[in-house]
């Protein structure tokens, strides 16, 4: 094997060199930290983007489906309320176990091991959804509902992977902006879908209003079609997921094999035109590892013990539940929060008869088209918004600022409900305000809880971290589910309880720190000098290590 370094990251001497595995792994990272963006980072994005695109797409594609599936199996052209209520629910709580489980596993196995298998299980179980049937020993929407467990298993894994790898990657002063730009996808995703139902609806509008109210077997055909294409943007993105590099930080502070890592930093950094010094690695010689804080349960609970590292997950937890209470009790339920009644006073819906095959063509064009509104007007604006500002601002003060501001929308909302769906004038000011909170959900938390942990933990527990903090927003909006199920859709009240859920999000922001423009070593609270232990001699002509001594 054969090595060549440049001088200011290895300590040389004609003849046998000592290097200092800590300050090269400090040296590397800083080199990383400085780097300009590069098409490199431009293709972590991209992969990473595409699942989240084709995760927004799957998960909110089913707030229209579901319309669809209870004009073709359900009782009266809807589904019963338990039934939807399971379809629902199904892929958040797969979500939370994926979470958990893909978080740990990137932490032990790798970021790279496991980049693409969570993808390969959201294309199968999607697919899949698409040709689901009934039969004599099982019915359509019991396949459906299962298949979107597992779906969202692989939604889940999404989340950490997607995360820190692009956390991992990233430079101190641009990490805000690149991992937003992952998130902002989702966005993306959720206006994929609302268009891909309308172009499918007015597609079929013709056979539609030839069915008759009893079968409406068109709408059968747009379901399918509907849920079935979210699969397309994940196969697109597979190949790239599947040879995405390891990040250097695994590399050095999990695998312990510090000169791999510079390795893999040279080829990140020759990507963005700067050459840091030739090296040449033979990928069949044995590692160099040094002796670094391993995982562990000791470990592990030897650092959340303190409360300066404790508090900074019980925040980050904390503060993506409430968020997800919100984000999808109104994401999965926005047909019941703005009925026909609203949308026709606003000039928007068209008269829904019940029973009748316009009646169901004008209710799923009623739902898309406002879908297609919301999305357009407050979702992706909200996103990109928080893209501009958050490697200037900070994650904190957005944060803090879109927990406040929603707090006094649901408020208003809530409170004020009859008064503002009691008139045609009125009605567009509950519109007005429900794109806002839309708006100020992204221009807010459900950017910022997804940034902050994967910036805030140790490399040995980052992807745990985030899983285990993203779980418990996926158990938010499994309670958002039961809110409504429970509440019976009464949108009055369940607006008054996410004003009060939105207060508490502000006191757990407080709990955390501000992580724009620090290095994620410096965040993991942790002392980076003597962080690795130990040297490496080798025996050196002309630059070029010959063999290991000792």
């Amino acid at each position: 094997m054969k090595y060549t370094y440049e001088n200011r990251w290895n300590e040389i001497d004609h003849g046998s060199a000592v290097v200092d595995l800590d300050s090269n792994r400090r040296s590397a990272l800083a080199s990383i930290d400085r780097a300009r963006f590069s098409w490199f980072h431009v293709k972590v994005w991209l992969v990473a983007g595409a699942g989240f695109f084709t995760d927004a797409y799957d998960i909110f594609a089913i707030g229209i489906a579901a319309v669809m599936l209870g004009y073709v199996y359900g009782k009266d052209n809807e589904l019963q309320p338990n039934v939807e209520f399971g379809l629902k629910v199904a892929s958040p709580i797969g979500n939370l176990f994926g979470q958990v489980l893909f978080g740990w596993l990137a932490d032990i196995i790798g970021r790279k091991r496991m980049y693409g298998v969570e993808l390969i299980i959201i294309i199968t179980s999607t697919f899949a959804q698409a040709l689901a049937g009934s039969g004599p020993a099982v019915n359509a929407i019991g396949v459906i509902t299962a298949l979107r467990f597992f779906m969202g298993v692989g939604i889940g894994g999404d989340y950490p992977l997607s995360a820190v790898i692009s956390s991992e990657f990233a430079s101190t002063r641009t990490r805000g902006r690149l991992m937003t730009a992952v998130f902002a996808s989702q966005g993306w995703g959720n206006l994929t879908a609302v268009l891909v139902a309308f172009i499918v609806i007015s597609g079929y509008k013709d056979a539609i209003l030839d069915d008759s109210p009893e079968t409406l077997a068109h709408v059968d055909y747009c379901w399918r079609l509907l849920i079935g294409l979210g699969c397309v943007p994940g196969v697109m993105a597979l190949y790239f997921r599947l040879t995405i590099p390891e990040t250097p930080r695994f590399t050095m502070d999990v695998e312990r094999n510090v000169h791999k890592a510079c390795r893999n930093i040279q080829d990140v950094l020759s990507a963005n035109g700067i050459n840091p010094g030739v090296w040449y690695a033979d990928e069949d010689a044995v590692a160099m590892q040094a002796e670094a804080p391993r995982a562990s349960l000791y470990d592990f609970y030897a650092y959340f013990r303190k409360w300066r590292n404790l508090k900074v997950l019980v925040g980050t937890a904390y503060s993506w539940f409430v968020l997800d209470i919100a984000f999808y009790g109104l994401g999965l339920n926005t047909s019941k929060i703005l009925t026909s009644k609203i949308l026709q006073g606003i000039d928007i819906g068209t008269t829904v008869v019940p029973n009748t095959a316009r009646g169901a063509f004008n209710n799923l064009h009623n739902i898309t088209v406002y879908s297609l509104i919301v999305s357009a007007a407050g979702l992706i604006p909200g996103y990109w918004a928080s893209f501009l500002v958050i490697d200037t601002w900070g994650r904190k003060p957005i944060q803090l600022m879109g927990f406040s501001v929603l707090s006094v929308l649901f408020l208003i909302m809530g409170f004020a409900y009859n008064p503002l769906t009691s008139s045609r004038s009125s009605m567009k000011g509950f519109v007005f305000l429900y794109c806002l909170s839309n708006f100020f959900q992204n221009f807010g938390p459900n950017v910022t809880t997804f940034v902050i942990p994967g910036e805030v933990f140790p490399t040995r527990y980052r992807s745990t971290g985030h899983g285990f903090s993203a779980a418990c927003g996926k158990l938010g909006a499994i309670v958002a589910q039961v809110i409504f199920f429970k509440k019976g859709g009464d949108v009055k009240i369940i607006l008054e309880i996410l004003a009060f859920v939105m207060m508490t999000g502000i006191l757990s922001t407080l709990l955390l720190p501000e992580t724009k423009g620090r290095s994620l070593e410096e965040l993991s609270n942790e002392n980076q000098r003597g962080f690795i232990r130990g040297t490496n001699s080798f025996e050196l002509r002309n630059g070029i290590v010959l063999r290991r001594l000792g």
